[in-house]
C-alpha cells in the first residue's frame, strides 16, 4: 500500500496523471491512515478547490462527471468526522478566500432560469451547510460583508421560488383572511436576463437528484428532502449573517446594503412564509413549523434593527417632522445617518419586479404594518419627557405608510383632507391612484396600521388640540372620508377600520355620523356571518361609545333622521340582531331615564311626523278612488297592489317600532323610589304612544271578509259557493304595506300593554291608561278584560282564516295573553260561567291546535327576538310560547288539547334535529327545556299525558314486532292509535302480571324485536329516563314499571345477519338492558312504589329479573357484546337488585318470605354448571355473582336495624356466602382455562372478581358479628384460605405491570378489609400465647407487605400523574384503616420508610418518583384520623419533613419539566400539613422557610391547564398560612406579599386583552384566578393588624403592574374589587405618599384608580357604615 501513495503530491499536481486517477487517489489518501502528508487535510482542501477554480476559469479542462465528483469529494470533505474533530482540537484549517466567489456564482447559475448547472444543487447546498458548520471554514463569507450579503440574497431568492414552485397536482385553495386567493407562481430575479418561464428541467449526474427548477410531481421524496435541505441551509446562512450584521460599527452601512439588496426578497419570503395561501406549498415541501417561525423571527430582527437603529432616529425626524416641530431640537452639526431613510424603504417597496405581480401589493400591505411595528418598538418605547415628540414622529411615519398603501391619502396631513370624491359604494377604476389593487388587503393593511396607532397611544387628543392645531385629528378624519366614499360594506375589515377611528377619538366620525350609521346599521345588504359579525361589533362600538360620552339621545336623532330618509332601491329592515340588541340594552341600562324617555319620544315623533303623513295620504287617495263605482274599485285595487312608497312607509313603521320595543324592553321599570317628573314624563309618553297606536289602528283594514263569506253563502249553490269564497279571499289578500303596518301596529300595542302593566304593578304613582276605561266598565259590571280578549279572539280568528302574517299571529297570541292576565287577577270575575268560557276559548286560541299539529315539518330555528319572527321561524315561536305560559293555560284546556301538546312534545324529542347554534331556539331544544324543567312536573295533566303518549308509543311498538306467541297482553285487536284510551285498557296490569310470572317460569320471550324497533324503544326510554318519579300517580307508575318490567322479561332481539351499518346484537340487547334496568331502578325508588309490590311481590320481581338475564345468556344473546356494555349491564343489575332488596327490607313487610324468595332461586342455579370451557359461561357466571354479590351486600348494609331482622339477615348472609365461594370458583378457572384473551368481557373479571370477593369476605364478618353471642370467640373465618390467596396474588400483580384504574382501587379496597378482618381476630383472647405471637407476626408482615405494594404502586413508570389522582382517595382509605390498629412500632416503621424516600438524591438521578411516592404518603396521612400516640410521632416528625420539602420544592423549581408532576403535589402536601397542622406547629420559622419555597415555585412559560393548576397550588398554600397560621404573619407579612404579587403579576400578564383568544374555556380559568385574587384580598384586609404598614406598598405594586397590560374587563373587575379592600385599609398619608411617590405614568393609574375607588366603592361603604351597628 505503501507504493500507491508514494509520490501522491506530485502524482495529484502532474497534468500527465488523468483527472479520474487523481480523484480516486485523493478519496484514498483522506481515508487511509498510512497515507502519511504533512498537513494532508489543508493540501487535499487546497486541491479540491484549486482545480474546481481552475475549471470555472478556463484553465483546466475535464468531464462533467469529474466536475461533479469534485463537487461531492470537497462535500464529503466538509461533512467528514475527522475535519470535524481536527477543528475541534484547534488545528489550522482554511479555504480558499475564491470559495466564496466559486459557491456565489454558482447560486447564481442556479438561480438563472435558462442556465444548465451540471452539479446537483443539493450538493452546493451541502457544500454551503458544511462550509457554515465551523466559523474557521465560514471565514470565507464571514471576513467580508458584501459577501454574506450576496449570499443571503441569493439563497432568499432560492427559497422565494421553491414556495412559489407551481404543482402538478391540483392545489386546494387554502381559506385565508384575504378575499383575492392568489395561486403559487415562479418570481424572477433581478440579476437574471431570462424570464422564468423559460426555465427547463435539468437532468442530473447523480441519479435521483433534481435541479431546483425541475418541474416534477411534487410527491417525489426527494425533491422535498432537497427543498427543506435548501430553508435549513438558509436559516443556518440567517443566522450568521445576523451575528455579522450586529457586529457593524456603521450603521449607515448596513442600512444601505439592507435596502439595496435584502428587504424587496426577506420581505417577499416572510410574507411567503406566513401567508396562508402558500400553506400548502410548506406542505408539499416538508417545511416544519418551528423551522418557518425561526426564519420569520430571525428575518424581522434583521429588518428591525437595520432600518430603524438608535442612530438614525436624528434622520427620521430630519425627513418626517415639519420644520417647525423640530425648531430648536435638531442638532447643530448635521445628522448622521441616510438622508431620506423612509423615502428609501419605501421606494424599495414600491418598485416592481422583485415579485409576481398579482403578489406585488400583498407583500407591500403585509410589510407596511411590520415597518411600523418594528418603529413603534425602536422609537417608542421610553415613554419620558420627550413622549409628545415621540408620538408625533411614530405619527407622520403613519401618515407616509398609509399614502404608500395607494388608498387615495396624501402623505402630507396638511393636504390629506383633499379625499377624491366618490359616491359611497362606487368602485373607484383600476387606474385611480385611489383604487388599491385589492381593497381586501388594503382594508387589512389599514386596520393593522390604525391599530397598531391605538395600542402605541401616539395620538394625545389634548396635545394635538393645543400644540399641534389639530393635524392628527384631521389626518383621521380625511381617513374616515376616504372610507365612506370608498365604501365596502362586503368586507369586515372595513369595519373594524371605522372600529378603530371611532376608538381613537370619537370626534374623528362624529360629522360624519349619519353616514355611519346609513353605512354599518340601516342600509347595509350583506349577509356573509363574517360581514355580519363585523356590523355587531362596530353597532356596539358606537353605542357604547356614545352611552359613555352621554349623548345617546343625539346618537338616536341621527339614527331615526337616517332611518326616514328615502330608501334606496332594497330597503333593509333594521339591524337588529341579538347581538345588537343585547348592546343596546346594556347602553340602555348605563343610560338615565330622562334621556331614555327623551329617545322614546323621538321615536314616537318621527313616526307621527314622517311615516304616519305617508300613510295617510294614500289612504285618502284610495279612499277617493274608491267613490268611481265597481270598474273605478277594480282599478284602485289593482293599483295599490304594489306601491313602492306605501311599502317604504309600512317598512320604516316597522322598523321604526321595532327599535322602540327593544329600548322599551330593556328600560328599567319605575317603582315607588322613581322621582315625581320621571314619572309624569313617563305617563306623558305612554300617552303619546297610546294616540300613536289609535292612529296606525284606524289604518289597518277592516276585515270584511266573514261577512262577504256569509253573504255568498246563503246566496250560492255549493260549487258556486266554494267559487265565490275563493275569489272574496284572493280579492282581500293584503298587499305588502298592509301586512307591515299590521305587525307594526301590534307590535307597538303589545308593548304599550306590556310596559303600561309593569309600570302600574311597581310603582304606585304611575295611574294605567285603561283605568278610564275601568271605571265606565263598572256600571255595565263588565270587565274591560273580558271585551277586549273577545275582540281579540274573532280577530285572531278571522286573521287565520284570512292571509294574515305569522308575525301578527304570533303578537294577537301575546297581546290576549296579557289581557287573560289580568282576568285571573279579577277575582270577582272568575266565579261567573261566561268568564270560564272566555278563558277556555283563550286557552284553545293560544294552543291553536291546527297549527301545532304541522309544526314539526322542519327544523326551523329562531333566535328569540319577537320582531324576527317570519313563516319559517313562527312555529318554534308559537311553540315557545305556548310551552312558557303552560302554567296559565292548562288548567283551562281540555284533555284532548292537553294529549296534542304531549303528543308535539314527544314528536318532536323522537325527531334528530341538526346542531343549533348559541342563543338560536328550535322545536325539540325548547322541547327538551321543557321536560327538564322543575315546572313539567307541577303540571300534572300535562305530565301523565306525556307519560300516556309514551306508554302508547312503546305499546305500539312491541304490537309491530314479531310475537313469538300469541299473549293477551299484546292483542293486536285493541288498537292504541286513540290518544283517549285509558291507562287502565291500555296497559292490563293484571295480565302484564300473569305473562311476566309465565316468561319467568318457561324462560320463553314472547316478543322479538328487529333492531330499528329495538331503536325506538330506545329513544322513548331516553325521554322516559328524564321524567320525575315523584311526578307520577300511582295507575301511571304502576303502568310504566310493569310495562317495562315486561319488556325486560318478555321481549328480545332478533337475530338476523349483520352488516356493518348495523350494530352487533349482542350490543344491542346489553344496551336495552341496562337502559331498561336504570329506568326500572329510578321508578323503584318512588315515594309511591309500594304501589306497585302491591300488584307483584318484591322476590317475583326480582326472580323474574335475574332468571330472564340469565335466559338471554344461556341463549347466546351476549355473545358478542363489548366489555364496556357488558360493564354497564353487570353495574345496572346490582343497582337494581340493591335497590329492590333495600326497599324489601325498610318496607319491613314479608321480608323473610321475600329475601327466601329470591336467596332459594339463587342457590338452586348450581354454580357449578358454569365450568364448561365456552364463552356463554362466563357472562350467566358474571350474572350469577353480581346478583348474589348485590343481594348479599345489601342485606350486610342493613345489619344492626333490630336483632329479629338482623338473625333473619345473618342466616340469609351465612347461606349467600356458602354460595358466593364456589361461584368465585368457577369463574377464575373459565378466566384461567378457556376464556380468549381477545374476548372483550375477560377484562371485566380483573376488577370484578375482586369486588365480589371484598363483598364475600366484608358479609362473612357481618354474619359473624351477629352471631358472635352463639359461636366461640376463637372463630377462624370459613374461607380464610381463599382470601389469603386472593391477598397474596393482588400484593403480587398490583404494580407489576400496566393494570385497569378500577382494579387498582378495588385490590386496595379488599387489602384493607382484608388487613382488618385479621386485625380483628389477633385482638381476640387465644387459649395459647403461641397462636397469638404468630398471627401477631403474620399480621406485621402484612403490614409491611401492604406498606411496600402501595410505594410500589405510587412509583410504578406506568402511572400518569391523572392516575395518581385518581388513585389518592383509595390509598388515603387503606392509610386511614391502617394505622387505625396499628401499634406504635408499626406507625415507626411507616414513618422510617418516608424518611428514607425523602432524599434530594432522587432529584438528582432524576428518580423523582421515588419522592413522590413519600410525598404523596405524607399528603394523605396528615388527612387521617390517627391514634393519639401516633398523632404526637407524626407532629414531631412534621418540621424536619417541611424543612425537607421546601429543600426540594426550590431543587425541582429550576426543571420546568418537574413543575406539575412533583414540585405541585410537594407545594400540596406542605399545604396539607400547614392546614391540619393547626396550632401543632408551633415554630413560627417552620412556617416562614415554607414561603420561601413558594417563592421559587415557576409561573411563568406554562399552558393554561397547567398556569391554572400552579396558581391554585399556590394560592391555596397562601390561604392555608393566613388561615390558619395568623400569628406568623405578624413577622413574615413581607415574605407573604411577595409571594402573592406574583400571583398578582401572573394573572395580569395571562389575562390581559388578547383579541379574540378573550373567550373559550382558557379565559375561564383566568377568571377563576382573578376571583381567587379578590378573595385573598378580601382576607389580607381582614387582618388588617399584620398589613398595615404594608398597604401603600400593596397599591404601589398593583398600579405598577396594571400600568403595563392591558386587562380583560371580566378580570379586571375582580382585580379591581379586591385592591379596593386594601385601599380601605389606607391612611390619609399613605395616599399622599403615593400620589408624590410614584412615576409618572404610573402615578396616573393610580389617580383614575383612587378616583373610582372614590366614587363607588368608598362613597357605597360609607352609606353602609351610617347602617352598621
Amino acid at each position: 500500500m505503501a507504493a500507491i501513495y508514494s509520490g501522491i503530491h506530485l502524482k495529484l499536481k502532474s497534468p500527465q496523471t488523468p483527472w479520474e486517477d487523481k480523484l480516486k487517489l485523493a478519496r484514498f489518501a483522506w481515508i487511509s491512515t498510512q497515507c502519511l502528508l504533512p498537513n494532508k487535510e489543508q493540501l487535499l482542501l487546497d486541491w479540491c478547490t484549486h482545480a474546481l477554480t481552475g475549471f470555472y476559469n478556463g484553465k483546466v479542462d475535464f468531464s462533467q462527471m469529474v466536475l461533479e465528483g469534485l463537487w461531492c469529494y470537497l462535500d464529503d470533505l466538509l461533512h467528514s468526522r475527522k475535519l470535524h474533530s481536527l477543528l475541534k482540537q484547534g488545528k489550522t484549517i482554511s479555504l480558499r478566500l475564491n470559495m466564496a466567489q466559486l459557491l456565489l456564482d454558482r447560486l447564481q447559475d442556479c438561480a438563472c432560469a435558462g442556465s444548465k448547472s451540471p452539479v446537483s444543487v443539493s450538493t452546493i447546498l451541502s457544500v454551503c451547510q458544511g462550509l457554515f458548520s465551523f466559523s474557521p471554514l465560514s471565514s470565507v463569507f464571514t471576513t467580508k460583508f458584501e459577501l454574506m450579503v450576496d449570499l443571503l440574497a441569493k439563497l432568499c431568492f432560492l427559497c422565494c421560488r421553491e414556495l412559489q414552485q407551481p404543482e402538478e397536482t391540483t392545489v386546494v385553495e387554502a381559506v385565508t383572511f384575504q378575499d383575492e386567493v392568489m395561486s403559487c407562481s415562479i418570481g424572477t430575479l433581478p440579476e437574471c436576463k431570462m424570464d422564468c418561464s423559460d426555465m427547463k428541467t435539468v437532468s442530473e449526474s447523480s441519479p435521483g437528484e433534481l435541479e431546483l427548477g425541475d418541474n416534477t410531481s411534487p410527491a417525489n421524496p426527494k425533491e422535498s428532502c432537497r427543498s427543506a435541505n435548501l430553508f435549513d441551509v438558509f436559516h443556518q446562512v440567517l443566522s450568521c449573517y445576523f451575528s455579522i450584521q450586529r457586529q457593524q460599527a456603521n450603521p449607515n452601512r448596513v442600512f444601505t446594503v439592507v435596502t439595496n439588496q435584502l428587504i424587496q426578497n426577506l420581505v417577499l419570503l416572510r410574507h411567503l412564509l406566513t401567508s396562508g395561501e402558500f400553506a400548502v406549498c410548506h406542505t408539499h415541501l416538508r417545511l416544519r413549523q418551528q423551522l418557518c417561525k425561526d426564519i420569520r423571527t430571525k428575518t424581522d430582527s434583521i429588518l428591525k434593527m437595520a432600518l430603524f437603529p438608535s442612530e438614525h432616529l436624528s434622520s427620521y425626524k430630519e425627513e418626517l417632522l415639519p420644520s417647525k416641530e423640530e425648531s430648536g431640537k435638531r442638532s447643530h452639526g448635521g445628522t448622521k445617518g441616510p438622508l431620506k431613510p423612509v423615502t428609501a424603504i419605501l421606494d424599495k417597496l414600491n418598485a416592481q419586479g422583485y415579485c409576481e405581480a398579482r403578489l406585488h401589493y400583498s407583500v407591500k400591505s403585509t410589510t407596511l404594518s411590520l415597518l411600523f411595528k418594528f418603529f413603534l418598538e425602536s422609537y417608542r418605547k421610553d415613554r419620558g419627557e420627550s413622549d409628545e415628540g415621540q408620538r408625533m414622529l411614530c405619527f407622520y411615519f403613519l401618515t407616509r405608510l398609509l399614502s404608500a398603501l395607494d388608498v387615495g391619502l396624501d402623505a402630507s396631513p396638511a393636504k390629506a383632507e383633499q379625499v377624491v370624491a366618490v359616491t359611497p359604494g362606487q368602485i373607484s377604476s383600476p387606474d385611480s391612484p385611489c383604487s388599491p389593487e385589492s381593497w381586501s388587503v388594503a382594508l387589512l393593511g389599514l386596520e393593522s396600521l390604525l391599530s397598531q396607532a391605538l395600542s402605541a397611544d401616539i395620538y394625545n387628543v389634548a396635545a394635538d388640540r393645543i400644540r399641534h392645531n389639530e393635524v392628527q385629528l384631521t389626518f383621521y378624519r380625511a381617513t374616515g372620508q376616504m372610507l365612506f366614499n370608498q365604501a365596502q360594506p362586503s368586507i369586515p375589515a372595513w369595519y373594524r377600520c371605522l372600529k378603530v377611528l371611532l376608538s381613537l377619538n370619537h370626534l374623528i366620525l362624529d360629522p360624519d355620523l349619519d353616514q355611519l350609521l346609513s353605512s354599518v346599521w340601516v342600509n347595509s345588504e350583506c349577509m356573509e356571518i363574517r360581514v355580519q359579525r363585523a356590523r355587531q361589533h362596530m353597532v356596539a362600538t358606537v353605542l357604547q361609545t356614545y352611552t359613555k360620552l352621554r349623548q345617546l339621545p343625539r346618537l338616536f336623532s341621527e339614527l331615526l333622521s337616517v332611518m326616514c330618509q328615502p330608501a334606496p332601491d332594497n330597503l333593509q329592515p333594521l339591524f337588529l340582531c341579538a347581538g345588537v340588541s343585547s348592546s343596546l340594552r346594556t347602553s340602555i341600562l348605563d343610560t338615565p331615564p330622562s334621556q331614555l324617555l327623551e329617545i322614546c319620544l323621538l321615536v314616537l315623533d318621527s313616526i307621527r311626523s314622517y311615516v304616519l303623513p305617508e300613510l295617510l295620504k294614500e289612504g285618502k287617495m284610495m279612499e277617493k278612488m274608491e267613490i268611481s263605482g265597481e270598474d273605478g274599485e277594480k282599478r284602485s285595487n289593482g293599483e295599490t297592489k304594489f306601491d313602492p312608497e306605501k311599502e317604504d312607509a309600512s317598512l320604516k313603521l316597522f322598523s321604526l317600532i321595532q327599535l322602540l320595543h327593544v329600548i322599551l324592553f330593556s328600560v328599567k321599570t319605575l317603582d315607588n323610589t322613581s322621582p315625581l317628573p320621571i314619572v309624569r314624563n313617563s305617563q306623558s309618553m305612554m300617552k303619546e304612544m297610546q294616540h300613536v297606536i289609535k292612529e296606525l289602528t284606524q289604518l289597518m283594514p277592516s276585515p270584511k271578509t266573514d261577512t262577504e263569506m256569509k253573504t255568498v253563502s246563503a246566496e250560492r249553490t255549493p260549487k258556486k259557493r266554494k267559487r265565490e269564497l275563493q275569489k272574496v279571499c284572493e280579492s282581500k289578500k293584503p298587499s305588502l304595506w298592509e301586512q307591515k303596518t299590521q305587525e307594526a301596529t301590534l307590535l307597538l300595542w303589545y308593548t304599550w300593554v306590556e310596559v303600561d302593566t309593569l309600570f302600574s304593578m311597581h310603582c304606585s304613582k304611575y295611574i294605567a291608561l285603561d283605568f278610564v276605561q275601568t271605571a265606565a266598565a263598572c256600571e255595565t259590571h263588565n270587565h274591560p278584560a273580558l271585551s277586549d280578549m273577545e275582540s281579540l279572539i274573532s280577530d285572531g280568528t278571522t286573521h287565520q282564516h284570512s292571509s294574515c302574517t305569522a308575525l301578527s299571529r304570533f303578537l294577537l297570541k301575546l297581546l290576549t295573553l296579557q289581557q287573560m292576565k289580568k282576568i285571573l287577577l279579577n277575582s270577582s270575575s272568575l266565579s261567573e260561567h261566561s268568564t270560564a268560557s272566555l278563558l277556555n276559548r283563550t286557552a284553545r286560541f293560544i294552543l291553536a291546535k291546527s297549527e301545532l299539529e304541522g309544526s314539526l315539518d322542519g327544523e326551523q330555528m329562531w333566535d328569540g327576538q319577537t320582531g324576527s319572527v317570519n313563516t319559517d321561524s313562527y312555529c318554534v315561536a308559537h311553540w315557545y310560547q305556548v310551552t312558557s305560559n303552560l302554567p296559565l293555560i292548562a288548567a283551562h284546556l281540555s284533555g284532548e288539547d292537553v294529549g296534542c301538546i304531549a303528543d308535539t312534545l314527544v314528536s318532536s324529542l323522537l325527531k334528530e334535529g341538526k346542531d343549533c347554534p348559541p342563543g338560536s331556539l328550535t322545536v325539540s331544544v325548547i322541547s327538551s327545556q321543557l321536560l327538564r324543567s322543575a315546572a313539567f312536573a307541577e303540571l300534572p295533566s300535562l305530565f301523565s299525558a306525556t307519560l300516556h303518549s309514551l306508554i302508547q308509543r312503546i305499546v305500539a311498538v312491541l304490537k309491530e314486532a314479531h310475537v313469538h306467541k300469541v299473549r293477551p297482553a299484546l292483542s293486536k285487536e285493541q288498537q292504541v292509535e286513540d290518544s283517549a284510551l285509558p291507562l287502565s285498557r291500555l296497559v292490563d296490569t293484571e295480565t302484564i302480571v300473569k305473562e311476566i310470572l309465565a316468561s319467568s317460569t318457561t324462560g320463553e320471550m314472547a316478543v322479538l324485536m328487529t333492531d330499528l324497533q329495538v331503536k325506538k324503544i330506545m329513544n322513548l326510554l331516553k325521554i322516559l329516563s328524564h321524567l320525575n318519579t315523584d311526578a307520577m300517580n300511582s295507575e301511571d307508575l304502576s303502568s310504566v314499571f310493569l310495562l317495562l318490567l315486561y319488556t325486560l322479561t318478555s321481549t328480545s332481539i332478533q337475530r338476523l345477519q349483520e352488516t356493518p351499518d348495523c350494530p352487533k346484537s349482542g350490543d344491542a340487547n346489553a344496551v336495552l338492558i341496562v337502559e331498561l334496568l336504570r329506568i326500572l331502578t329510578c321508578l323503584s325508588e318512588g315515594k309511591i312504589f309500594q304501589s306497585v309490590l302491591k300488584l307483584m311481590h318484591g322476590g317475583t320481581l326480582l326472580q323474574a329479573v335475574v332468571s330472564s338475564l340469565l335466559w338471554h345468556s344461556s341463549n347466546d344473546r351476549f355473545q358478542d357484546v363489548a366489555s364496556a356494555n357488558w360493564l354497564d349491564l353487570i353495574k345496572a343489575l346490582q343497582g337494581f337488585i340493591g335497590c329492590l332488596v333495600q326497599l324489601i327490607i325498610t318496607r319491613n313487610s314479608s321480608v323473610r318470605l321475600n329475601l327466601d324468595q329470591l336467596a332459594s332461586y339463587l342457590m338452586g342455579v348450581d354454580s357449578r354448571q358454569f365450568v364448561t370451557c365456552s364463552g356463554d359461561s362466563i357472562f350467566s357466571a358474571h350474572l350469577m355473582l353480581a346478583s348474589l354479590a348485590s343481594f348479599s351486600q345489601t342485606m350486610s348494609s342493613n345489619i344492626g336495624r333490630s336483632k329479629p331482622l338482623d338473625q333473619t339477615l345473618a342466616q340469609m348472609l351465612t347461606r349467600m356466602t356458602a354460595s358466593l365461594r364456589p361461584a368465585v370458583q368457577s369463574v377464575l378457572k373459565l378466566h384461567t382455562g378457556s376464556l380468549s384473551v381477545s374476548q372483550p368481557s375477560g377484562i371485566l373479571s380483573q376488577a370484578f372478581v375482586v369486588e365480589v370477593v371484598t363483598v364475600m369476605l366484608h358479609c362473612e364478618q357481618s354474619s359473624q358479628s351477629v352471631e358472635q353471642d352463639a359461636r366461640p370467640n376463637d372463630e377462624k373465618l370459613s374461607h380464610m384460605s381463599l382470601y389469603q390467596g386472593f391477598c397474596q396474588q393482588i400484593l403480587k400483580e398490583i404494580s407489576s405491570a400496566s393494570r385497569p384504574m378500577d382494579f387498582v382501587k378495588s385490590s386496595l379496597r379488599f387489602l384493607w378489609t382484608f388487613y382488618n378482618a385479621l386485625s380483628d381476630r389477633g385482638g381476640e383472647s387465644k387459649e395459647e400465647q403461641g397462636d397469638e405471637m404468630d398471627e401477631r407476626k403474620e399480621l406485621d408482615e402484612l403490614y409491611m407487605q401492604i406498606l411496600q405494594t402501595v410505594h410500589r404502586l405510587l412509583t410504578a413508570s406506568w402511572q400518569s400523574l391523572e392516575d395518581i389522582c385518581q388513585l389518592e382517595p383509595a390509598v388515603q382509605e387503606l392509610l386511614h384503616h391502617l394505622v387505625a390498629k396499628c401499634t406504635a412500632g408499626q406507625f415507626n416503621l411507616l414513618l422510617m420508610m418516608i424518611k428514607e424516600r425523602l432524599n434530594v438524591g432522587y432529584l438528582r438521578v432524576g428518580s423523582y418518583r421515588e419522592v413522590l411516592s413519600a410525598v404523596i404518603i405524607i399528603k394523605l396521612l396528615s388527612c387521617c384520623r390517627l391514634p393519639e400516640r401516633c398523632s404526637k410521632s407524626l407532629w414531631l416528625f412534621a418540621p424536619q419533613i417541611l424543612s425537607t420539602m421546601v429543600n426540594f420544592v426550590r431543587a425541582s423549581s429550576q426543571d420546568a419539566s418537574l413543575t406539575l408532576p412533583f414540585t405541585v403535589p410537594a407545594v400540596t402536601s406542605m399545604t396539607s400539613l400547614l392546614r391540619q397542622g393547626e396550632g401543632l406547629i408551633t415554630n413560627p420559622h417552620h412556617v416562614i422557610v415554607v414561603l420561601g419555597a413558594l417563592q421559587a415555585v415557576p409561573l411563568d412559560h406554562l399552558t393554561p391547564q397547567g398556569y391554572q393548576t400552579v396558581f391554585l397550588t399556590v394560592h391555596e398554600a397562601l390561604f392555608a398560612i393566613i388561615q390558619c397560621h395568623p400569628q406568623v404573619m405578624l413577622n413574615a407579612a413581607p415574605s407573604f406579599l411577595n409571594v402573592f404579587h406574583r400571583l398578582v403579576a401572573s394573572i395580569m400578564q395571562e389575562g390581559r386583552q388578547r383579541g379574540d383568544g378573550d373567550t373559550g374555556p382558557t379565559s375561564d380559568m383566568y377568571l377563576q384566578c382573578s376571583r381567587l385574587i379578590e378573595r385573598m384580598y378580601s382576607h389580607i384586609a381582614t387582618t388588617a393588624e399584620s398589613f398595615t404598614t404594608l398597604s401603600a406598598f400593596m397599591v404601589a405594586q398593583y398600579v405598577t403592574e396594571l400600568q403595563k397590560v392591558t386587562l380583560r374587563p371580566d378580570i379586571k373587575v375582580h382585580l379591581t374589587e379586591g385592591i379596593y379592600q386594601i385601599l380601605d385599609m389606607c391612611m390619609e398619608q399613605d395616599i399622599k405618599f403615593l400620589t408624590a411617590g410614584l412615576q409618572t405614568g404610573v402615578r396616573e393609574v393610580f389617580n383614575a384608580l383612587y378616583a373610582s375607588y372614590t366614587h363607588y366603592h368608598k362613597a357605597q361603604r360609607q352609606g353602609e357604615d351610617k347602617y352598621t351597628v
